[in-house]
């Protein structure tokens, strides 16, 4: 693996899924809702909605998770070609 381009295409593929999510969250509140209930076991995250989100949050929010998400990717795609083989 190289670890930049393992980064890069994480860092993306987490951007893609997280605006996917809320393009779904803001088309059907309340289907996503009762969804992402039963995907946690019975959390309620009704109290959540706080009506005040933003375009410029979501879109901020995006971008600090690909972030995160592509030095993590780098970070362990690095380790791996440091540890030794398992063969």
């Amino acid at each position: 693996m190289k670890p930049l381009k393992t980064g890069a295409t994480f860092g993306v593929t987490v951007m893609l899924f997280y605006a996917l999510c809320a393009v779904v969250w803001y088309a059907f509140p309340e289907p996503f809702m009762q969804f992402m209930t039963a995907l946690f076991h019975g959390i309620d995250f009704h109290p959540l909605q706080s009506g005040k989100a933003t375009l410029g949050g979501t879109v901020y929010a995006d971008v600090v998770l690909g972030l995160w998400a592509f030095f993590a990717a780098t970070f362990f795609a690095w380790l791996s070609a440091k540890l030794p083989s398992a063969h």
